[in-house]
């Protein structure tokens, strides 16, 4: 009964704020979602990882090795993926990169911090901008065919996380006011994308609904089997460890979507995957978490 009232305690603030964001499109309200996307992910995020990357507390070794497994386990959901649709003759262009990179932003650190505070908020960023890094390169590239070095560089996201390292190694920090205000910067971050998830999948029509049932139920398994495998090959341990995999198994994120509708990558399709893939999360996600409680 702790565990589930615990679990319950970290999915439900995270629900609700999606909730409202949904509940804002039934009143037809507007709701400016590209200005709040590009506020978030140019702004709010990268000052996020900033601020959580220089101010962590974390042993940098025990830093670089969730980094190392968690480039590990991306690889091998990579691989797994690849096979599967390989096998279901599915287009890689549609299906691969929404496979492999879930929403470790607006799901991942919000989940990290009910359920870890600080120290698990600071793990997922790692997660989070290895992932961020990785999408705005090879996931880039398997939409559109041509992911682009110098784009990669104008990501404040990515600009934010090299930063973020560079202080961290270095041992650097800024004046106390300054820091202040990037931390009140990041801390829009975490309500506006959940608030804005909701809006997201309010407005999106779910394809192939079984399809996508199967997938999302195939996604979260080989997911969750490449973090514990990469988790344990790395010898991570407690909160790093669940975070890995509560990172890893997030459902789809949005931005595959909005992708997939730049370069006409199959969006409806993308658009199913992602409502289903979260629809199963409502389930899937207190079930991890409650598993990771026990354990770890």
């Amino acid at each position: 009964m702790d565990i589930v009232l615990k679990v319950l305690t970290v999915v439900a603030p995270v629900f609700l704020l999606a909730a409202i964001g949904w509940g804002w499109t039934r009143t037809r309200a507007p709701y400016p979602i590209d200005f709040v996307t590009r506020l978030t992910m140019n702004i709010s995020i990268p000052a996020l990882i900033f601020t959580a990357l220089v101010r962590t507390k974390v042993d940098p070794v025990a830093l670089r090795e969730l980094a190392s497994a968690s480039l590990l386990a991306y690889a091998l959901l990579g691989i797994l993926a690849f096979l599967l649709l390989r096998a279901m003759r599915l287009p890689l262009r549609t299906w691969l990169a929404p496979f492999i990179f879930g929403n470790t932003g607006n799901l991942g650190l919000p989940l990290a911090l009910f359920a870890y505070g600080d120290i698990g908020l600071q793990n997922a960023v790692v997660v989070f901008a290895i992932m961020a890094i990785l999408s705005y390169t090879f996931g880039v590239w398997l939409v559109s065919g041509a992911g682009s070095p110098v784009a990669l560089v104008r990501e404040p996201i990515v600009a934010g996380t090299v930063l973020g390292g560079l202080f961290l190694w270095q041992g650097w920090s800024l004046p106390l006011w300054l820091t202040n205000a990037l931390e009140l910067l990041g801390q829009m971050a975490i309500p506006l994308m959940l608030i804005t998830l909701g809006v997201a999948i309010s407005r999106l029509e779910a394809g192939s609904m079984g399809r996508a049932f199967l997938l999302s139920i195939a996604k979260y398994l080989l997911a969750a089997g490449a973090a514990l495998v990469a988790g344990w090959l790395f010898g991570l341990e407690g909160a790093a460890f669940a975070i890995l995999v509560l990172q890893l198994t997030t459902p789809v994120a949005v931005s595959n979507y909005f992708l997939a509708e730049k370069y006409g990558a199959g969006a409806a399709d993308v658009a199913g995957f992602v409502v289903i893939s979260t629809l199963v999360a409502i389930i899937a996600l207190p079930a991890t978490l409650a598993l990771l409680f026990h354990f770890l």
